[in-house]
């Protein structure tokens, strides 16, 4: 019949489109599989790939995250420094000086993520973490301060290896401060990063520069926290912190390295 030609041409291009549509959508899920992806990588640049994976779970926090919209939340924040920096740079020549501070960054984010805590800022020989956010943690406390003593820890064995490689001395001192933080994308339209600020984050970092090499300072908000879950760092405390721009000073407890620490109610997860 004359019409069987036209008949097969259409059902011929109605398969084509059916394929066509096949690929589309086919492409179109691998895109959403490529930008996921891209999304993990990002995320895990700054946080434990369990978190990473947590966030992407849940669209709402995605969407925050993402958002140039700020979420005031509880958390503990942690400042890390090196200590004698500045007399490395001036025995080293800057190609030998990367390579430590790449090591010392290593070292500190390994830990940070093994305690499912996010980096905030790196820069210079300062470290910035966030606990209990953006994923609230009931025991961010804890975390914190067993990611500080590990820290501690730690460093003592690679500051020996640089001593040895390099004739250098270094240290390393933390701050750790508790309180209510604003999180969210700070920047222009052309550069945003996503950070925390508040009196909380100044705190922490004030706490940082006192600290001396081998000691973790931290607020008297913290060490609450700690008592309320039974966690004794045989901490000490220290004469009240007079901040810049405060009425009146903080209560501030030290806990050196060579202290012990004992937890009588409960563990810190990984």
């Amino acid at each position: 019949m004359a019409d069987e030609p036209l008949r097969a041409h259409i059902e011929a291009l109605v398969r084509s489109g059916g394929v066509r549509r096949k690929t589309a959508t086919g492409q179109l899920e691998a895109e959403f599989r490529r930008r996921e992806d891209v999304l993990r990588q990002t995320f895990r640049r700054y946080v434990s790939p369990r978190v990473a994976d947590k966030i992407l779970e849940d669209p709402q926090l995605l969407d925050t995250l993402l958002s140039t919209a700020d979420v005031r939340t509880h958390a503990v924040v942690l400042f890390a420094d090196l200590r004698g920096f500045t007399s490395i740079s001036e025995q080293l020549e800057p190609h030998c000086v990367v390579p430590l501070l790449n090591e010392f960054f290593s070292l500190l984010t390994e830990i940070t993520f093994r305690h499912e805590g996010t980096v905030f800022h790196m820069a210079g020989d300062c470290l910035m973490l966030g606990f209990g956010v953006p994923l609230q943690q009931a025991d961010s406390a804890e975390r914190a301060v067993c990611a500080a003593r590990e820290m501690l820890a730690s460093f003592g064995a690679l500051a020996r290896s640089w001593k040895e490689r390099h004739q250098i001395e270094a240290g390393l001192g933390i701050g750790i401060s508790e309180g209510d933080v604003v999180a969210g994308n700070i920047g222009s339209s052309s550069y945003m990063n996503y950070t925390i600020i508040g009196d909380t984050v100044n705190i922490a970092s004030r706490l940082c520069q006192r600290a001396r090499a081998g000691e973790m300072l931290f607020s008297s908000a913290l060490k609450h926290s700690l008592d309320e879950h039974g966690m004794d760092v045989g901490a000490t405390p220290l004469p009240p912190l007079q901040l810049r721009g405060r009425s009146h000073p903080i209560d501030i407890f030290c806990v050196p390295l060579e202290s012990r620490m004992q937890v009588s109610a409960g563990s810190v997860g990984a």
